[in-house]
């Protein structure tokens, strides 16, 4: 799957985007997902130490942390959106 970051979850990670491998066989939520990549190091747990902040969309699509995974094939974190 690629994993999209932006603003300051690009920051704190490093990286803009990567591809990881999802066990197929798991029915893995988007919360679940989030869990394990804060697991990686510091740099994952700092950019998702807050989920109230967590926006995530799965193949473009916005959606809650409650949601599976599935078969999409990307995701992507960002923070809220301000605008005026």
């Amino acid at each position: 799957m690629k994993v999209l970051y932006f603003a300051w979850f690009r920051d704190r990670i490093g990286l803009a985007e990567e591809e990881i491998k999802l066990d197929a066989s798991k029915d893995l939520t988007v919360r679940d997902f989030i869990r394990d990549l804060a697991a990686r190091g510091v740099g994952y747990a700092a950019a998702f130490e807050d989920m109230n902040v967590v926006h995530v969309a799965l193949d473009m699509q916005e959606v809650d942390h409650d949601t599976l995974v599935g078969g999409a094939t990307e995701i992507a974190f960002y923070p809220p959106f301000t605008g005026g």
